[in-house]
This record gives structure tokens, C-alpha cells and sequence, in this order.
């Protein structure tokens, strides 16, 4: 697990290049390695010049860039993920990982150990993971406490030296630069217990633990007989410990209700240091296998000092938590709408908030809306062809909602009206917006009394859960299909 190159760009749109690097350095030692592994599918790292050029071409930040680009843009090469191709000297550089974040591009080019054709699974890769937490340990070294541009240049200025230590010869040993930042600030003091390499300081203050799940809900659902509606459950446990000690060790355990959704798909953090075969082995893919492992699911770990995602799981659960339909007929220059929302009874009925969007796009501007709504308020956005229904908190006793009403348009302008190349006719949709607090649709939890700490003192634990919607349409059920679950998922 190593890099081959790291990159700092700052993005500036209308100047000339568009960005500057504001640091780089390259792995010489790696970059051997990486010829010997690739073979003749080796691609050198370019100079800062090129590799800026073609690194805002592919993520789009050119200023004159609006022309179709059938390498990039074409819909065999949509990028579902963080890390990309970039065409330098009539080759591919392959895989780069980057990503924009405060007007500040990270990116860097892991080593790949191993042939690059045909192309290795990512999942295949370690250095990938290893180039994603070194660029948010930089990310959040740069911005934690920064005020002002001052500031942010004073941190850039010591980064070489913190890569020296957090990074030596492209590996990464720990991605808080704080921690090595006091390091060279503190060399002389002496730790009572031996440290490991990979965590370079200790914390010192009252211990707590908090844990926090969040989960995400897709759903894509059309009301028809031939296109079965699909969904899913994606969580992510978060955690931050701060223990004293140089090898603090916890045990967090995640446990379902009796009807629980068993997690499946769980991937975890490098920190655990064991686990049951059957957390491990569970999948989504064997959709037979009706033996699921439905917990606890124990997690004994040496934690980071830093806050760090635990694990990731998917899971089916049997309902969608809204159950959706949604109908437009079109009448000239008119479209009569129809919406009719259904909680699940199983479903926590108090949000944080709920909305649903509805936008029409191909069309001119809002000129007039008559509607009746049962639950909730409407909102119109006459520019911007958009309605928006407040639902509110709750649903009603009955857990049904219901809206419908005709929209009138008026004459197009192609300059400021939303435009959609699927959304064509009467192909539409609805999508609704959601959280609720303390709740997972899976039913997941960490009980605070299941938490094992062996450390000094006895820690403050907290947990949080809450469902997010995320990607979740309801389409016109007069209307094909346009999307497929597989574009939702990935």
C-alpha cells in the first residue's frame, strides 16, 4: 500500500489555467516499484503541468469546457466513484484518486501492484483506501481551525515536513497530521508506554465515546405490473473515542430488534482487529440464502484518535418507509397532476423534515397552479418550473397524503429553463426528501450498556441514529420507465 504522487490544486475558475498546484510530491522509490509491478501497461506519473490540465478536463472545471467529449462523457464512462482515467501523452493514467472540497482539488495516484491490463477490480486495490484516508487526513489538517488564507498557506508550508513523517516514502502510517505536527513540535517528550508507528500521539483529557449510525434509503418506484419497484437500505457507523492511553482497546456491538433487517455487505475499518466469520459472509448477492446473520454484531478495535467510519452494510428491508404514487396527463399547455403518499405503519412518524420536489422540466416557466392538498402546504417556484410540497413532521393519523391540481406553463426559454434529456414528455418524477431522528429503517442500534472499554477511567458513551432519503423518485406511472436499479445503486 503506497503512493506514487500527491497533489494540492486550488480552483480558480477565470484565470487562464483555470487551477494551481499548490503542492506535489512524487515517490521516486514507488514509482520504481510501480514500473516493475505494471509492466508494459506502465503510464509515469506527468509533470505538475499536464497532470493539472487533464485533471480539470476530466472533473469538468474548465472554464471553456462545454463541448461533448465522447471519452468522458458518453454513458459508458459515467464515474460512479471518486477515482478516474486521465488521458496524458496519448495514454491513461489509471487509477487517479481526486476530489473538490473547499475550492481546494486533493488528488494523488496509488500504486497498483500488479498488471493494469485488463484493469483490476478496485476492491483490489489497498492503495486506493490508503490515498482516500491520506487526502482526508490532509483535508482536515488543512481546514481544522483555518480562519483565513494566511492561515491555510502557513499549514501548506509545513506539510512537506508532516509528510516526512505521516507519509514516509509514499506509505501511509497516520492520516492525522496534527498528531505528527506535535511530534515535531514535542520531539523530546517521552510516552511511559511504547506507541505504535501508526498512531503518533495520545489523548489527554475526559474519556468519551460516541457512536453514530446513519442510514440511507434509495428507492425508485413506478406503480406498474411489469417493473417491479425496488429499494434499499445503505448505513454507515461512525465513531470517535477518546480514550487515554497508547492502546486503548473497545468492543462496540451492534445489535436488531427481533423483526430487525439483517446487515449485510460489511465492510470494515482497518482498526478492528477481529471478527465472526458469519458478519463477514453475509451478502446480498446470495438472495437464497434465507440464514442471514441477524447479530449482535461485535466490533473489537484499537481506535484512531481521529473521528473514522466504523463500518459500511447494506440491507434489504421488506417495505419502502413511503410508499409512493405519482400520475401526470398532459392537456396542451396543462398537466393535471396526481400524488398520493402512504406511510408504513412500522415507520417512526416524526421527521426532521419531509418534502417532496416535484419539477417539470422541457417546459416554460409556471404561469398558474390550481391544486388541493390533504396534509401539508405548497410551494411554488414559477422560474424554476418547480413545486414543492411541505409535509411537515408528521403524517396524519390516517398515514395517507394526497395532492393534485392542474399547472399551466408558459412559453419556453431555452436560456433559463430547467432542462432534462430523460425527463421528455410524459416521462416525470417525484422525489421526496426526508430525515428522522433516533430511527433506522433496519431497526440497527449500539446499546450504550454493550460498549466494552479497557482504558483508564470510565468514558461518557453517546449514540445517535437517522434515516436519510437519498435518491428516492416516485415516476409517473403513465410514463416507461427511464432508469434501472442499477443506476440507483451505483
Amino acid at each position: 500500500m503506497a503512493q506514487r504522487a500527491v497533489w494540492l490544486i486550488s480552483h480558480e475558475p477565470g484565470t487562464p489555467l483555470c487551477g494551481t498546484v499548490r503542492f506535489s510530491r512524487r515517490y521516486p522509490t514507488v514509482e520504481k516499484r510501480a514500473k516493475v509491478f505494471n509492466g508494459a501497461s506502465y503510464v509515469p506519473v506527468p509533470e505538475d503541468g499536464p497532470f493539472l490540465k487533464a485533471l480539470l478536463f476530466e472533473l469538468r472545471l474548465l472554464d471553456d469546457d462545454k463541448d461533448f467529449s465522447e471519452s468522458r462523457d458518453s454513458c459508458s464512462h459515467i464515474n460512479k466513484t471518486s477515482i478516474y482515467a486521465l488521458p496524458v501523452g496519448g495514454e491513461e493514467l489509471w487509477p487517479v484518486v481526486a476530489f473538490l472540497k473547499n475550492g481546494m482539488i486533493y488528488a494523488c495516484v496509488p500504486l497498483v501492484e500488479q498488471t493494469l491490463s485488463p484493469r483490476p477490480p478496485l476492491i483490489s486495490i489497498s492503495g486506493i483506501s490508503q490515498g482516500f484516508e491520506l487526502l482526508f487526513g490532509v483535508q482536515g489538517f488543512l481546514y481544522s481551525g483555518q480562519k483565513n488564507d494566511s492561515e491555510l498557506n502557513t499549514k501548506l508550508i509545513q506539510l512537506p515536513d508532516l509528510l516526512l513523517q505521516a507519509c514516509p516514502f509514499g506509505t501511509l502510517l497516520d492520516a492525522n497530521l496534527q498528531n505528527s505536527l506535535d511530534s515535531i513540535n514535542f520531539a523530546s517528550v517521552t510516552h511511559p508506554q511504547k506507541q505504535p508507528t501508526w498512531k503518533a500521539g495520545t489523548y489527554k483529557g475526559k474519556p468519551q465515546v460516541s457512536i453514530s449510525i446513519t442510514e440511507k434509503v434509495k428507492s425508485m418506484q413506478y406503480d406498474k405490473q411489469d417493473i417491479a419497484d425496488t429499494w434499499q437500505v445503505i448505513g454507515v457507523v461512525t465513531c470517535k473515542c477518546d480514550l487515554e492511553g497508547s492502546m486503548p482497546n473497545v468492543t462496540i456491538s451492534l445489535s436488531l430488534p427481533t423483526n430487525g433487517s439483517p446487515l449485510q455487505d460489511i465492510l470494515v475499518h482497518p482498526c478492528v482487529t477481529s471478527l465472526d466469520s458469519a458478519v463477514l459472509t453475509s451478502s446480498s448477492i446470495d438472495a437464497a440464502d434465507d440464514s442471514a446473520f441477524s447479530g449482535p454484531y461485535k466490533f473489537p478495535l484499537t481506535p484512531p484518535l481521529e473521528s473514522f467510519n466504523l463500518c459500511y452494510y447494506t440491507s434489504q428491508v421488506p417495505v419502502p418507509p413511503i410508499l409512493g404514487f405519482y400520475q401526470v396527463k398532459e392537456e396542451e399547455v396543462q398537466l393535471k397532476i396526481t400524488v398520493n403518499l402512504k406511510l408504513h405503519e412500522s415507520v417512526k412518524n416524526s421527521f426532521e423534515f419531509c418534502e417532496a420536489h416535484i419539477p417539470f422540466y422541457n417546459r416554460g416557466p409556471v404561469t398558474h397552479v390550481e391544486y388541493k392538498v390533504s396534509f401539508g402546504q405548497l410551494e411554488v417556484f414559477r422560474e424554476k418550473s418547480l413545486l414543492i410540497w411541505i409535509i411537515g413532521q408528521k403524517f396524519p393519523k390516517s398515514m395517507e397524503i394526497s395532492l393534485s391540481g392542474t399547472v399551466t406553463f408558459g412559453a419556453k426559454s431555452h436560456e433559463k429553463q430547467p432542462f432534462d434529456q430523460i425527463c421528455i414528455g410524459g416521462t416525470a418524477y417525484l422525489k421526496l426528501h426526508f430525515r428522522i431522528l433516533d430511527y433506522t429503517l433496519t431497526g440497527c442500534y449500539a446499546d450504550q450498556h454493550s460498549v466494552q472499554v479497557f482504558a483508564s477511567g470510565k468514558p461518557k458513551i453517546s449514540t445517535y441514529r437517522k434515516l436519510i432519503s437519498s435518491d428516492y423518485y416516485i415516476w409517473n406511472s403513465k410514463a416507461p420507465a427511464p432508469v434501472t436499479y442499477g443506476s440507483l445503486l451505483l
